[in-house]
């Protein structure tokens, strides 16, 4: 075959590999023998291994091993299949075979590594791939390797070391700019990511990876105008980087700039093809301008691109709900819930709908299912207490509240709602216990207890209780 025939565009490569798999192919089909050479052979079995057709693959090798059976890179590729069909030991096996032939083989070692890591044995991938790395020359993919096995076992301090090494070696390993900055966050230091690509864009300046992980390390901590900075230089380097423009989005809006998160998630758009999640956040800020009728565009944008995005239907519950159509927003709101059942904060929202409308026993069930799911919440209890309040059911208020105090023993708007509901059914020292409680724990906050019931103003033991607690 001439240059010619293959020469001259990008495709002839691939051509060329598929007419070499249609030859191996006829000569199976024949049961023939035809001649490849090494090189010829390594292709067919890569293009097999690319396809995932593992039962070819073997076949390709099997005969590759045949016509050249001191080839350490066909046994190589065999014990690969075998670790693919998890066969383990018998790649093993294989691998401790070309060892003895190859001891100095990177390949080798990174292969027994991945193996010890598929089975869950860290120490001995670490190993391996420590050999791997005495002969290697792209030595920021093996230091990339055992990062990752490190990670796998959550030891982030030894994986940030490696993704380090990976970095110097090579500074525009993109996976390993990025798989730092997950481990750093993951390991709870912010502080330490800021510094370590502060210091990586003055050495490199045009790396619009390192600039944008230095966003999101400014973001983690709020510092949302430097996060921004940052993004800023990502996009200057790289016009196209749509999640440079999503994330300066975010920070914009975290500053309530609205109008100008709009504008940049709108960029976003441009660079990348329409997603819900984008739509759903440009829907949120017109939620928060109040420009109600653009919100609801906005997240019916997002629930056609992706019906199961429980957000969106429930933003529009809730701008309906501020639209005063809140029996339309009810169904909105269930929608989402049948989307997401377990979402505590969709469970408030929707009760809160119901007790508008004048659901009450409706939301009493959903406050009930707010509690089950999230018991931390402080304001659920007072809220629920306070339904139950409104309905004339004091008793059951006061067992909401008690119990609400167990879980919140230090929260003072609790102690001082459960004393006047104690005071509005007669229970004055017990009462005034409580209040003297909630008065130890926040002074600041015991007007709280006269919004709840205004009469008590009028009562000397509650304002001299008070008075003797002024600073």
């Amino acid at each position: 075959m001439s240059s010619e025939e293959f020469g001259g565009n990008e495709n002839k490569g691939a051509q060329y590999v598929l007419i070499l798999v249609d030859r191996f192919e006829e000569m199976i089909s024949n049961n023939k023998q035809y001649f490849f050479d090494a090189e010829e052979l390594e292709e067919i079995i890569d293009y097999y291994f690319e396809k995932n057709n593992s039962k070819r693959a073997l076949s390709a090798i099997e005969f590759a091993i045949g016509q050249y059976p001191f080839s350490s890179v066909f046994l190589l590729r065999k014990a690969q299949i075998y670790a693919a069909t998890n066969q383990s030991q018998k790649a093993l096996e294989i691998l401790s075979y070309v060892e003895s032939m190859e001891p100095s083989n990177t390949e080798l070692y990174m292969t027994k590594g991945s193996i010890y890591s598929q089975m869950g044995l860290t120490d001995q991938a670490i190993e391996n791939f420590k050999k791997a790395a005495e002969n290697a020359e792209e030595i920021d993919e093996i230091y990339l390797a055992m990062a990752f096995e490190f990670e796998n076992t959550a030891k982030f301090d030894d994986a940030i070391f490696y993704l380090k090494k990976a970095l110097v070696a090579n500074p525009e390993n993109e996976v390993a700019l990025y798989e730092l900055a997950f481990c750093y966050e993951l390991n709870g230091q912010s502080e330490e990511s800021i510094k370590y690509y502060s210091d990586f864009v003055d050495m490199h300046p045009y790396t619009s990876t390192a600039w944008f992980n230095l966003g999101v390390s400014y973001n983690k901590v709020g510092m949302y105008e430097k996060a921004i900075d940052a993004y800023d230089f990502s996009i200057a380097i790289q016009d196209d980087f749509a999640s440079a423009y999503f994330n300066k989005a975010n920070s914009l809006a975290n500053l309530n700039r609205l109008d100008e998160a709009i504008e940049v998630y709108k960029e976003n758009l441009k660079v990348e093809d329409p997603d819900a999640i984008t739509f759903y956040y440009i829907g949120e800020c017109y939620e928060k301008k109040e420009d109600f009728d653009h919100a609801l565009v906005y997240y019916n944008k997002a629930i056609k691109l992706n019906p199961q995005l429980a957000d969106a239907w429930l933003g529009i519950g809730i701008v309906l709900d501020s639209q005063n159509k809140t029996g339309e927003g009810l169904h909105y709101a269930k929608k989402a819930l049948s989307i997401e059942t377990t979402n505590a904060e969709y469970w408030y929202i929707y009760g809160e709908m119901q007790q508008k409308m004048q659901f009450y026993e409706d939301a009493e069930i959903s406050f009930k299912k707010v509690i089950e799911l999230d018991p931390e919440n402080a304001e659920i209890w007072l809220d629920y207490a306070n339904l139950l309040f409104e309905q004339e059911n004091k008793n059951g208020s006061l067992e909401i509240l008690a119990e609400g105090i167990k879980h919140h023993p230090q929260n003072a708007e609790l102690h001082y709602r459960i004393s006047a509901c104690l005071m509005s059914i007669g229970q004055k020292q017990e009462a005034l216990s409580f209040l003297q409680n909630a008065l130890k724990l926040n002074y600041e906050k015991h007007n709280e207890l006269f919004e709840y019931l205004p009469q008590l103003k009028e009562n000397s033991s509650i304002t001299e209780l008070i008075e003797s607690y002024k600073k």
